[in-house]
């Protein structure tokens, strides 16, 4: 594949320019993708004049860049996104019914947590987390879940970070977290009330899969009220369906 004089393949640079679009962010000027990507913008220019005519990325009206459809349909083929969240959108879809707030499905991906899917209500509690937005894992129920059943070596190293607060109750101390993981893992759920906004609770569950390996985390995030552990139950059910369901030969999750 062609590089170019400091070393860095087409590809590689491809996919920095998709990395600058984000949820808040979905469409670009090229000079902004240029800026954002340290690429010249004659270079910037032609990789997406590429990229445009084969569908990956598309231009808008006034000439700004956004991903295109083509990428969507490439990505949702056999995404293993897509199995986990296809098993899990029946047992959001009841969850949403029954508690008329958020339930979202996340999973771990670096140091964040991922959310694949979300279902929402339009008079719910203000809920900062979106689909295909991340969260870092310190902050959020889905993440205390991924990050208390994920690799030890993953938590030393969040543990080690820096951590950001975000209200007054965030955990930011390394001692306080750890003592949090451990309840989670007690306890099989993580309710963090007012950590990501003062108004909002959130409460996960893990995911497992056939082989009883933690792929995923189901949450609600409801109002900072003193009841959200009330639907631990409710939580726990959805989460052993959606188990139930990636057993299906149509759903993997490995």
């Amino acid at each position: 594949m062609p590089r170019t004089a400091t070393g860095e393949s087409s590809i590689a640079r491809a996919v920095r320019i998709f990395a600058t679009f984000t949820p808040d962010d979905v469409s670009l000027q090229v000079s902004e993708i240029a800026r954002r990507t340290n690429l010249h913008i004659a270079t910037a220019s032609r990789l997406i004049a590429e990229l445009t005519a084969h569908g990956l990325l598309e231009r808008g009206p006034n000439r700004e860049v956004r991903v295109g459809v083509k990428m969507w349909e490439l990505a949702s083929r056999a995404s293993p996104t897509l199995s986990l969240r296809n098993a899990a959108m029946p047992y959001l879809e009841d969850m949403h019914a029954v508690v008329g707030q958020h339930a979202q499905l996340g999973i771990l991906d670096g140091l964040d947590v991922l959310f694949i899917e979300r279902l929402s209500a339009r008079d719910a509690i203000v809920n900062y987390s979106r689909i295909a937005g991340r969260l870092p894992l310190h902050i959020s129920s889905s993440g205390h879940v991924l990050l208390a059943n994920g690799p030890l070596e993953l938590q030393e190293h969040i543990l080690s970070r820096p951590l950001q607060r975000y209200t007054d109750r965030t955990i930011t101390t390394p001692e306080e977290l750890r003592a949090a993981l451990d309840d989670t893992r007690r306890r099989g759920y993580a309710l963090l009330p007012g950590h990501v906004h003062p108004h909002a609770t959130g409460v996960a569950v893990p995911v497992r899969n056939a082989f009883n390996e933690v792929v995923a985390a189901l949450s609600l995030i409801v109002p900072n009220d003193g009841r959200a552990e009330a639907h631990v139950q409710l939580l726990m059910a959805a989460a052993r369906g959606v188990t139930r369901a990636l057993s299906d030969p149509r759903y993997t999750c490995r």
